[in-house]
């Protein structure tokens, strides 16, 4: 009896400590009607999402086994294998082709290997001194550049635009043939100083029209002041190389040209009128590719169907990209871009199915490839969807969620209905900062939420900030990632979606 005894204290004495820690963060007694029925489950269902579990999942998708994880390779396939086999350890219902998680689409890709070289030649009297340029601080090669080396001499051309509407060309008076191209990202236009402007300039913006721009008018390379960062999203032309630079090499190709680059660029901006010239300047490029123009990507998708019968045809999807950028050529771990986001969701989906969550609308779980190479994965499954898209409430991206201390949602502002969820959440449990942001989503597609959004699906899009972290470089490490930070957003998205599952009217369109 005694024995009895001692166990129940010790069970009263855990539960009452329990209760009264989730006490210190939010006054759940104030808000049970907004939670499922059973809200001491949903309590500790979400007190298991951990941080010591997230970073685990973040360790696991950046190891060398997935190479980068960029699609299309064997290793990001083993990836979204893994990925699989974890839900479906779950018991969450397979959402890809013929009963499987995994939706197939096809997809070309570029490898990149060792022996790529960026070197300017200098003239010295009459000797040619050459100067090598740093892999990663000062150049990148191409990450869907074609196999090979090229020695030519180099012309700015400004934005590398040929709008004959807009009346502006880059290459009017300049002669490119056989030469190699240096030239600006992006157009010499803002989306928010002059939105309807940079409307007819927008389809200027995409690189891939870049290079097969500068391919049309007859250039064999091109160096792209991109970074230097790597980018798989671009064109591959056979024979056509280009890599991209930053700050140093921009400065060599001007030196001694009488003119500054950031004052070019400025006059362009101010102008609109193309200020390209002959750089004076020799250059060679060296890339060692491989080019796959038969490949195929993956996304993967889960589902917990829906309990209530007259919700459970709904579906509020919570997703990240799953890829990186591989190998370019030194390994690219993507631990905040975007593992951090697929370990957030992983840990959502376990703790839901585990702790057998019975949420009134259905939860798909999506994780796609491709977003690095032209946010493709997400393109092709709302072209081939799983659910019927007027159907699907929401849908809720993570992003970079990995590195600092506060957390940014990207239209926000644009649906506060929706915004409403995350916020009551925030502010009943996680107490984070949670800013709303407006996002006009003119420019190109950069995030799998603006697929979606011109989709007219209402979408937000999670991102954190606060801390150094390393974009599209190989120094987007574990060692950046803030553990708590992770978990804090996965109790939010937890009791947020939930909360959303069971309101019995949502249209947050309006």
């Amino acid at each position: 009896m005694k024995k009895d005894l001692r166990k129940g204290a010790i069970f009263l004495f855990i539960l009452f400590t329990l209760i009264g820690n989730f006490g210190k963060k939010s006054a759940w007694s104030q808000s049970a009607q907004s939670l499922p029925p059973d809200e001491f489950k949903i309590l500790q269902a979400m007190h298991s999402l951990s941080s010591h579990r997230l970073l685990d999942y973040v360790r696991e998708l950046v190891s060398d086994k997935y190479g980068g994880r960029l699609t299309g390779t064997p290793e990001y396939k083993a990836c979204a294998e893994w990925v699989a086999g974890l839900f479906k350890s779950w018991g969450l219902f397979p959402g890809g082709d013929n009963g499987s998680y995994i939706q197939t689409y096809p997809l070309a890709y570029t490898l990149v290997f060792p022996g790529c070289e960026l070197i300017l030649h200098l003239p010295v009297g009459r000797e040619i001194i050459k100067k090598y340029y740093q892999y990663e601080t000062e150049f990148i090669p191409g990450a869907t550049s074609a196999s090979g080396e090229i020695t030519a001499e180099v012309v700015y051309v400004g934005y590398g635009i040929t709008a004959p509407e807009l009346g502006y060309d880059d290459y009017a008076n300049v002669e490119v043939q056989g030469k190699i191209v240096l030239m600006e990202r992006e157009v010499p236009v803002s989306p928010d100083r002059d939105p309807d402007l940079f409307l007819k300039w927008r389809p200027y913006s995409f690189h891939q029209y870049k290079l097969e721009n500068a391919f049309k008018h007859g250039a064999k390379g091109m160096l792209y002041n991109y970074g230097p960062i790597c980018n798989p999203n671009n064109s591959y032309i056979e024979g056509f190389i280009y890599s991209h630079v930053g700050e140093r090499v921009i400065n060599d190709l001007f030196a001694g040209t009488g003119k500054n680059h950031q004052d070019v660029v400025r006059a362009i901006e101010k102008t609109l009128k193309p200020q390209s010239f002959k750089l004076g300047k020799t250059v060679t490029i060296r890339n060692n590719t491989q080019h796959f123009p038969n490949g195929t990507g993956e996304n993967v998708i889960a589902l917990l169907l829906g309990s209530d019968p007259k919700l459970k045809d709904e579906v509020i999807i919570l997703g990240a990209h799953l890829d990186h950028l591989g190998r370019c050529w030194e390994l690219m771990p993507g631990a905040n871009d975007n593992a951090s986001g697929v370990a957030v969701i992983l840990g959502v989906a376990e703790v839901m199915a585990k702790w057998q969550i019975k949420p009134g609308r259905s939860i798909m779980f999506l994780l796609f490839g491709s977003e690095e190479q032209g946010v493709y994965g997400s393109e092709y499954y709302l072209e081939h969807p799983v659910w019927p898209l007027e159907k699907t409430v929401c849908f809720l991206n993570l992003d970079g969620v990995g590195c600092g201390d506060r957390i940014s949602v990207l239209s926000g502002k644009n649906f506060p209905a929706l915004w409403a969820f995350i916020e009551r959440a925030n502010n009943r449990y996680i107490h984070r900062i949670v800013n709303p942001q407006a996002f006009a989503n003119l420019a190109r597609p950069r995030l799998d939420a603006a697929r979606f959004l011109w989709k007219g699906i209402p979408s937000l899009s999670f991102s954190v900030s606060g801390a150094p972290s390393f974009y599209h470089l190989t120094k987007d490490s574990l060692d950046t990632i803030t553990p708590e930070i992770l978990e804090d957003l996965a109790q939010l998205l937890f009791l947020a979606i939930l909360d959303m599952a069971d309101e019995p009217f949502l249209n947050f369109k309006k």
